[in-house]
């Protein structure tokens, strides 16, 4: 949502495209799974009254109006893309299925996850530990509002301390706020790297992907 207070700022999606086809450049395959914070967070719906159940499910369709939103940037920059949705909305987006993502990568294109993971109770974290797990992925990268894993919110402590490298049990045992435990978890059982990074400078993702930059590594 750029600096807008909720929604989507074509600015910044067009940054984002374009970083997101630098790396693609490189030869890299990438698959995306976007959240949809900037229009509703199903957590915060239930915690004034929602049901959660439908809160999720408002926010998984969130997800998706992301999802189709960076797509048009993504095009419009020569990118070749497809969304791939975990709710059924055949109208705008393909229908989740692990072995046409697959193909889909396999043909040079971008595959844009929406949805989460169709169920409520499990958060865009748990959906991009799933993604990764099922595609086979190398890494998971995890660009958000600040350069790395802190040991408390630097937004709101000037002395937080930032960590170049960290364990998955460290993350867990002590509750760095980095991705939820189940993400954790499951990123953890499949060996795979989280990289957490700001995705608010131009380029921070090719950055990152080089080993550039400034990010946090979660590891064994």
């Amino acid at each position: 949502m750029g600096e807008r207070a909720f929604g989507q700022d074509i600015d910044t999606l067009e940054r984002l495209s374009l970083d997101i086809k630098h790396v693609t450049n490189l030869g890299v395959e990438v698959c995306i799974v976007v959240g949809g914070g900037n229009i509703f967070r199903g957590i915060s719906g239930a915690a004034k009254g929602m049901d959660r159940s439908s809160a999720d499910y408002m926010g998984m369709l969130a997800t998706v109006l992301n999802a189709l939103a960076l797509q048009n940037l993504m095009e419009k920059n020569g990118l070749d893309t497809r969304v791939l949705s975990a709710m059924d909305i055949k109208e705008v987006a393909e229908p989740y299925i692990r072995r046409r993502a697959i193909r889909h990568m396999e043909r040079g294109r971008v595959v844009i996850f929406a949805a989460g993971t169709g169920n409520p109770f499990f958060t865009t974290d748990t959906a991009a530990a799933l993604r990764a797990s099922e595609m086979n992925c190398d890494a998971l990268m995890k660009g958000t509002q600040v350069d790395g894993v802190y040991d408390k919110d630097p937004k709101k402590h000037t002395d937080a301390k930032r960590f170049d490298t960290l364990t998955y049990h460290d993350v867990l045992a002590r509750d760095l706020k980095v991705m939820d435990a189940s993400a954790i978890s499951l990123a953890r059982e499949n060996q795979i790297p989280i990289l957490v990074f700001s995705i608010q400078e131009p380029d921070a993702f090719a950055n990152v992907v080089c080993g550039k930059g400034t990010f946090t590594i979660v590891k064994d």
